[in-house]
């Protein structure tokens, strides 16, 4: 606090006024702002109003620091095996009363199922693009420059989920923001308390509170999100069924040369699962049989509670005699379906 007065002199009667600073905003007075209070002090001696004697007293706003991280939406974000980018939202808002840097971090806890790779941050692009959706126009960052006062800046995480994960894995996310002095060229320095009793200067007061990961009073601010998998379970079974040979004709028939093979594939996704797309057939016919292009092949099939194929497919697929391969692709197979790709063929 600085002090700037001059002495009273003998006075028989005196007045006081004093003028403070205007309203603060939501954040507060600016830090570095000057606060004058200004008195002027009247007096009359033996009746005769005397010059008036002034004083004034000037006070330097302090840094206030408070930073919050806000989780956007309140669910988790779906997505399956091997997709990337996919993104989770935070809000990032400077509830100081001066314009910072925010450091940007992510921590993944161990305690959840697995790690999303490739975690990049973007700032949403506000004046192009889709507000609050992650798009093509976001800027790709490393931290938050200059961040005004009051200011609140959307921040997307994207990562890339890896292969292999099951329905319901779950990977956690844990965002903190934590404040640097701007108005330098990159990333300012950390901010810290200032020690000791108020200075004539700007000091700074950490008045953050405690986030999902990081204390009070540390500059720092961290929120949670997550990533939930939702993943196909697929599995295929192929099996054989003799439907008639040169001897017995389709009363027990044999696998003997001459003799006519039903091939099935089924293909089955778990309950509980995502559907199935782009499901996509290829069996190479070994070299002891040929194909049988009067049958054809059939797709989208299904099998009885046994798990037998039933012959209620519809014709489709395809034969390439150069490689000697069936192939078809079948429609999308949701949790609990099955579905078939058949055919048959002669052993040689």
């Amino acid at each position: 606090m600085n002090s700037n007065a001059r002495l009273l002199g003998a006075a028989s009667t005196f007045a006081l006024a004093a003028f403070s600073a205007s309203p603060a905003m939501a954040a507060g007075t600016s830090a570095g702002v000057t606060i004058t209070n200004e008195v002027d002090v009247t007096f009359q001696v033996g009746g005769v109003t005397q010059n008036t004697v002034e004083t004034s007293d000037n006070i330097t706003v302090d840094r206030k620091v408070d930073v919050t991280v806000a989780e956007v939406g309140g669910a988790t974000t779906q997505v399956s095996p091997g997709q990337t980018q996919q993104v989770t939202t935070f809000e990032v808002t400077n509830l100081s009363n001066d314009t910072i840097d925010l450091d940007l971090s992510v921590a993944q806890p161990t305690t959840d199922d697995f790690d999303v790779t490739n975690v990049q941050f973007y700032v949403d692009n506000e004046s192009g693009g889709t507000v609050g959706s992650f798009d093509a126009t976001d800027q790709l960052v490393t931290f938050l420059d200059e961040v005004p006062e009051d200011d609140t800046v959307t921040v997307f995480v994207v990562g890339d989920i890896p292969l292999g994960q099951v329905t319901g894995d779950v990977a956690e996310v844990i965002l903190t923001a934590n404040a640097h002095a701007a108005g330098a060229a990159g990333l300012g320095a950390e901010l810290t308390a200032t020690a000791g009793a108020n200075t004539a200067g700007v000091d700074t007061v950490l008045a953050d509170g405690a986030g999902d990961t990081d204390a009070a009073n540390d500059g720092a601010f961290s929120d949670t999100d997550s990533y939930t998998v939702s993943a196909a379970a697929v599995t295929a079974v192929k099996t054989s069924t003799i439907i008639s040979d040169p001897v017995n004709g389709v009363t027990n028939p044999k696998a003997i040369p001459g003799a006519v093979v039903e091939y099935c594939i089924a293909v089955s996704n778990a309950a509980g699962s995502a559907a199935a797309t782009n499901v996509n057939i290829v069996d190479s016919l070994p070299a002891q049989v040929t194909f049988d292009n009067t049958f054809g092949i059939f797709v989208d099939g299904t099998v009885d509670g046994s798990g037998v194929c039933q012959a209620d497919g519809s014709a489709g697929g395809s034969y390439n005699a150069g490689t000697d391969e069936v192939s078809g692709t079948l429609s999308d197979i949701a949790a609990s379906q099955t579905r078939t790709l058949y055919f048959r063929a002669t052993i040689d």
